[in-house]
């Protein structure tokens, strides 16, 4: 079902099929109802022009269980996979290790300025174990489990006059994406911009 408060997208732009996976003992078992991939979904659908095909799990705070959703939506063409939940430092929060397990490159840059982001909201954001890696041409990042941080940490900061005041995490992916091999990500800038260096601008919008 198309949620009608989300922008359309752009059909000139390349198709971007996009892997969410939500990790959470009590929201996989139906003790709560899971609220994460519903705030991927809705960030997204507002942060970017491409038509989105979503590959959605929701599964326990298992270590293989993860590791193996990653690895299966890694080898099903997803060019990005988003997780969120259990990169805490308790002890069913594996998230991290199992994401590192499937990892052909880690990719530092991203948890490092995930928790500067998050360091602006609350001091222990220092506690977030958050990791993203690279497998095959499979971009892999793992978000914090709460939407609002979700939002904060793939968006940045704004100021009172809507300048952005920190970047979030998704102004690089698209240009990351890109030198993996995969499909072209073209950002609504208002709401989330996207940067390349001028040489690798090519819109299909234009």
């Amino acid at each position: 079902m198309t949620d009608s408060t989300l922008p359309t997208p752009d059909a000139r732009c390349d198709t971007i099929k996009v892997g969410i996976v939500s990790i959470s003992d009590r929201a996989s078992s139906g003790t709560y109802e899971d609220k994460g991939l519903p705030a991927l979904r809705d960030w997204l659908g507002h942060a970017l022009y491409n038509p989105i095909e979503y590959v959605e799990r929701l599964i326990p705070d298992e270590q293989a269980t993860i590791s193996q959703a990653l690895i299966e939506l890694a080898d099903a063409g997803c060019a990005l996979v988003l997780t969120t939940g259990g990169t805490g430092p308790a002890k069913r929060d594996v998230t991290p290790e199992a994401t590192l397990a499937v990892a052909h490159k880690e990719m530092p840059g991203f948890g490092e300025q995930m928790r500067q982001v998050s360091l602006k909201f609350v001091p222990t954001a220092i506690l977030s174990r958050q990791v993203a890696v690279i497998r095959d041409e499979c971009l892999i990042i793992n978000l914090p489990g709460q939407p609002k941080s979700i939002q904060e940490t793939l968006g940045g900061l704004k100021d009172a006059e809507d300048k952005q005041v920190v970047d979030g995490i998704f102004a690089a992916v698209p240009y990351c994406i890109d030198l993996i091999g995969g499909p072209y990500i073209e950002t609504r800038d208002a709401f989330c911009k996207g940067w390349r260096p001028k040489t690798a601008l090519k819109s299909k919008r234009v």
